[in-house]
């Protein structure tokens, strides 16, 4: 390993005047492995620990393993974020290998190791792998909405304190949302599914018009705050990827200035928290940021289409005092049950029996459904099932169509 051990002629001298940097070979490396003289190597740079490797934040004893080996594969390993470690390393370098040395040590297998850290290039934070963790945190977003979701309508436990309390641990630390935003907002929306300034689910913002009725109500007050007639094109670009970021902003903002929401706020913070522990060490802190707005606008588009396919294309309107079954049925409609609706929709495809019975846990609509079917023909009320991408196609005709409505009342009338 090199020539015996012996110092070579220093190749550089320290800035501030301290020791040559030098080089060094393997066998001289090798000797430096006791308690109170230690260096390592690290990518074919020689440093000096031994008053370091007690201060060492990962503890005395892991650095001192690597006393007077190659430590590169180990660095790598154990620190996210080299960058930032290098300004601990750089007062203990002395110099480094010669160009006659190798650069692994002893027994260790060169190639196995340029294999390795090549595998490790390829799998860092480039491009397939930011898009693979992107898809898998938004699977792992949506489907968390669909348990929170579960649990904000008492349908997991007995005692509702439990539901409660679960639903605030999975809407706050897993989603990083408010419990009683959620609550505030969604549980309108089962009151009166789909009627104007009673469901704050069609309070679109003036961004978007929906239904029949509203539509000609803004075209002949000649109301334009968007190109509605537009409206089923630029929903992809302007609907899903701003819902739940600007929701999400609001209940934080919300929260800041009430009181009763403080805990609330709390639970939300230690979700982002959690997440830029996770994540800035690999990504720093702007890159954790347009990683996270890439799984939000992901889950978004997610959360928004499975929404809306089931009331977006049903009957808006003000408020008509209908008796409970006809109001939901009228507002919504199912999609066909499959393995992976269930999975994809949190069994939010049976819609029609999730309203009508918010309570009930979601494992048992399919064996209501004949029997709400049943009621339904029996008093001549339309329950409406659809396929998936019947239901996706829903959305755009229907905001097609009330675009179309408003730009000729607009003109006309």
């Amino acid at each position: 390993m090199g020539g015996g051990g012996q110092l070579t002629e220093p190749v550089e001298t320290s800035a501030c005047g301290g020791r040559a940097a030098s080089v060094y070979t393997w066998d001289e490396v090798q000797k430096h492995c006791h308690r109170n003289d230690q260096w390592l190597v690290i990518n074919r740079k020689v440093y000096n620990v031994t008053q370091w490797a007690k201060r060492h934040p990962g503890g005395l004893r892991v650095i001192s393993h690597y006393a007077g080996e190659d430590a590169t594969e180990a660095f790598l390993a154990f620190h996210p974020n080299p960058k930032l470690v290098q300004k601990f390393l750089k007062p203990l370098l002395i110099g480094e290998l010669a160009v006659t040395e190798p650069s692994q040590d002893r027994n260790k297998n060169a190639a196995v190791v340029e294999d390795f850290q090549a595998h490790v290039w390829l799998w860092g934070t480039g491009w397939r792998t930011t898009l693979l963790c992107s898809f898998i945190l938004a699977v792992a977003q949506a489907q968390a909405g669909w348990l929170q979701h579960d649990f904000g309508h008492l349908s997991v436990f007995k005692l509702s304190r439990w539901n409660h309390i679960f639903h605030k641990f999975i809407i706050g630390h897993l989603k990083g949302a408010s419990g009683n935003w959620w609550n505030h907002r969604h549980f309108q929306h089962h009151a009166k599914p789909n009627v104007f300034s009673k469901d704050p689910d069609v309070n679109m913002l003036h961004v978007f018009v929906v239904g029949d009725i509203q539509p000609v109500e803004y075209g002949i007050k000649k109301i334009k705050y968007m190109p509605y007639h537009h409206q089923h094109q630029y929903f992809f670009l302007v609907g899903p990827p701003l819902l739940i970021p600007v929701y999400f902003h609001i209940q934080i903002l919300r929260a800041m200035f009430s009181r009763r929401d403080w805990v609330d706020l709390a639970w939300s913070m230690s979700y982002y928290l959690r997440y830029f522990c996770c994540y800035a060490p690999f990504y720093g802190l702007l890159g954790s940021v347009a990683l996270i707005s890439f799984v939000r606008f992901l889950e978004s588009h997610w959360f928004v289409w499975v929404t809306q396919m089931n009331h977006l294309p049903m009957n808006i309107d003000h408020e008509k005092q209908q008796d409970w079954l006809s109001m939901q049925l009228s507002a919504t409609c199912n999609i066909e049950q499959s393995c992976f609706n269930d999975w994809f929709s949190g069994h939010l495809n049976f819609q029609i029996e999730h309203h009508l019975f918010p309570t009930m846990p979601r494992h048992n609509y399919q064996v209501l459904a004949p029997l709400v079917r049943a009621l339904c023909e029996k008093h001549s009320i339309p329950y409406q099932e659809k396929t998936l991408w019947r239901g996706v196609a829903d959305v755009v005709r229907s905001l097609k169509n009330s675009g179309d409505l408003w730009m000729d009342a607009y003109l006309h009338k």
